[in-house]
């Protein structure tokens, strides 16, 4: 049985991180969250969970953290997440996720904390030649979101090999649905994603949903991406942090996707499916740098780690982003 120490989860009141945090919490592990709240929501926290309003980058308060908490791992989620914002603002992606990891991960070493789990994402491969992707096929990220996050990755390479510390690099495919208690979300005003977009859409909230290419070398000509549910990808992070514990002298770098993809219109068709209604499509030309396909080779998490996926099915996924949303409408209604 792996002793379960206290763990520090930056961004824990983001989208990805609250889902950590509950998945934590729920199987009794000692958590705490840094947030700055700018991406953030107060409400996402759980109550119990201490909550730290403040920067990754400031030493003195995670040194603060580090030893009022007793923390001994962290997982690291804080940081920007938006391509094309990346690309028209460089320097703030290698602030927020290259910048600011580089002053928690030298904090986490002073205070010889000894696991880190850190939330990479699958644009560290670019346009890959082949899909499904492996984790050693080429790095060549085309914007400097995917840079900056694998430039946090060779940091923690290198720091591993110096000082007494190991991680866990899990790289993201297309992350989207939401708590099944409906405890938490994705609540980001003009997300993104488009799972979010569409629900969004089928509720009111936006007008239709923009499919940018028809023109992929794809079934239907809609660009194909591997959604993983986010409380999936929770669950792969406690059983990698488990899996630091118990080898210490061992760092694991990961894909966390299905191995299957879906195109845009057939999202959108599973949108219509589950609300039972249809969404307005408006078609228009593909977006720099978005490739054909992009679908996860995931044998490596499976032979590590004992990981079953429990939402592996689309429209449950977005069953449960639908839920959500509604769910958020209420909480805005009421503060």
């Amino acid at each position: 049985m792996v002793q379960k120490v206290p763990v520090l989860v930056t961004g824990g009141a983001g989208y990805i991180g609250s889902h950590a945090v509950l998945a934590l919490k729920d199987a009794g592990w000692p958590v705490a969250v840094i947030d700055n709240l700018t991406t953030g929501f107060r409400f996402a926290v759980p109550d119990g969970v201490p909550l730290y309003e403040g920067d990754i980058e400031d030493p003195v308060l995670l040194a603060r953290i580090f030893a009022e908490q007793g923390i001994r791992a962290v997982m690291h989620f804080a940081g920007s997440i938006i391509v094309p914002e990346s690309v028209e603002n460089p320097l703030k992606y290698y602030h927020n996720n290259t910048a600011k990891s580089r002053a928690l991960i030298e904090a986490a070493v002073r205070a010889g904390v000894p696991h880190f789990l850190f939330s990479s994402t699958a644009a560290t491969y670019g346009v890959p030649e082949v899909s499904p992707v492996h984790e050693d096929s080429p790095k060549a990220p085309i914007n400097p979101y995917g840079m900056s996050k694998l430039m946090t990755e060779t940091m923690l390479g290198d720091v591993a090999r110096a000082h007494p510390l190991n991680f866990c690099a899990l790289r993201y495919f297309n992350v989207a649905g939401a708590d099944p208690q409906a405890r938490t979300g994705q609540s980001t005003a003009g997300a993104t994603h488009l799972i979010k977009v569409a629900v969004e859409a089928a509720l009111g909230k936006r007008e239709g949903v923009e499919v940018f290419g028809t023109d992929y070398a794809t079934p239907d000509g809609t660009g194909v991406r591997d959604y993983i549910h986010v409380s999936d990808l929770a669950a792969a992070h406690v059983l990698a942090l488990e899996a630091l514990i118990e080898q210490p002298h061992r760092s694991l770098t990961m894909n966390c996707g299905y191995g299957r993809g879906f195109s845009v219109l057939e999202v959108l068709d599973a949108v219509d499916r589950v609300t039972n209604r249809t969404i307005r499509r408006t078609l228009s030309p593909r977006r720099a740098g978005d490739p054909d396909s992009l679908i996860s080779d995931n044998a490596r998490i499976k032979a590590t780690l004992p990981w079953v996926p429990q939402y592996a099915d689309l429209d449950t996924i977005v069953a449960h982003a639908l839920q959500w949303e509604r769910k958020l409408t209420e909480i805005r209604a009421e503060s």
